[in-house]
């Protein structure tokens, strides 16, 4: 059987139709609302065999179709349009996201919550594998007698913090010492470089009228070049789904809510994705992705190495053309940032 034009054109509004109202389509609705130039006998005959075909689908319930996960990828593949998103819309983007500038995690944090907010989808965003990013100073904060803070910051901007309880007193003045020291050591390194060698073994050596220090300090500082290296997942707009007509099935919100409580499965399929953008539809996803959910993920880049994603997750009855536009004008705006804010490092 033939997807001649005619089919074409009556599953596009399909589509179109369901995609907007969220109810099931029938070949009356069709002839009413559109001008498709055919009866509505003959648009049931073709939505008969569009659902032969695998294209469509209904419910016991209504006489209507809807459009499979096939019909998506076809109109994805095929139909999608870039929606060009309005210069004040652009505009507000661009001076949330740069005004926003804080440091890495935050901004990522950021970038999540306010494309949950233009979409009212569940919005994510990861941070890039840290392994290739580079140190650029480490600092010791005295907060009182017995504690201190141990403040790392790398090149992208990431910056981790750890509160230290020390069991001796130090001076102010030692811990600067250690602090320019640390730096001196570790500058321009990557994490993973930094942790390759004997930290507390060479820090002794360097350092040999300070070793008493090693044994509050180093091992906290290694402890904290290691979470560096974690990756983080951010989301927003848990609650959107209920929104959704999708989710008014409390057994479907409940298994959808579950999906993203497991933060570690979902990361590590995040991160797998391929770069790009790219919009994965039922059941080309994860089998620990709930079915009858959409994933439009895109790449950023920090300083044109480090990789990270921002996205959305949702029912397959999304507005793909918009989101995807939103979604990758985002991802530009990351990009440019974090190559404007590395750019402005090396000057420094």
């Amino acid at each position: 059987m033939d997807l001649n034009e005619r089919k074409l054109k009556i599953l596009h509004t399909i589509i179109a139709d369901f995609i907007s109202t969220g109810e099931p389509v029938g070949s009356r609705t069709l002839s009413k609302k559109y001008e498709l130039g055919i009866s509505p006998a003959t648009i049931r005959n073709e939505m008969s065999d569009l659902e032969e075909m695998g294209f469509l689908t209904h419910t016991h319930t209504s006489a209507g179709r809807m459009p499979s996960d096939k019909a998506y990828r076809l109109y994805v593949n095929n139909f999608m349009q870039k929606y060009e998103l309005p210069n004040e819309e652009k505009k507000e983007i661009s001076d949330k996201l740069t005004g926003n500038f804080v440091e890495l995690d935050e901004t990522i944090r950021h970038a999540a919550s306010l494309l949950s907010e233009i979409t009212n989808l569940t919005s994510f965003a990861i941070t890039p594998k840290q392994d290739e990013d580079i140190l650029s100073y480490i600092r010791l904060i005295p907060l009182d007698n017995n504690s201190v803070v141990l403040m790392i910051v790398a090149k992208s901007g990431r910056v981790m913090n750890n509160v230290l309880k020390l069991e001796v007193p130090y001076t102010e003045e030692k811990l600067n010492i250690l602090s320019k020291a640390l730096t001196y050591d570790y500058k321009g390194k990557t994490i993973c470089e930094a942790l390759e060698g004997d930290i507390i073994k060479n820090f002794n050596t360097d350092i040999i009228a300070m070793q008493f220090l090693a044994k509050d300090i180093m091992p906290n500082f290694v402890r904290t070049l290691e979470r560096m290296l974690d990756v983080n997942l951010y989301m927003d707009g848990l609650t959107n789904i209920f929104a959704l007509p999708e989710y008014n099935d409390i057994y479907k919100a409940k298994s959808f809510l579950e999906m993203l409580n497991n933060k570690d499965e979902l990361t590590k399929i995040l991160v797998n994705r391929e770069h790009g953008v790219i919009i994965t539809i039922g059941d080309e996803n994860s089998a620990d992705i709930v079915p009858d959910c959409s994933l439009i993920t895109a790449t950023y880049h920090v300083d044109g190495k480090l990789l990270g994603k921002i996205g959305v997750i949702g029912p397959t009855r999304m507005k793909y053309g918009e989101v995807t536009s939103v979604i990758e004008y985002m991802s530009e705006n990351l990009n440019d940032m974090f190559k404007l804010i590395g750019g402005s490092k090396k000057d420094d």
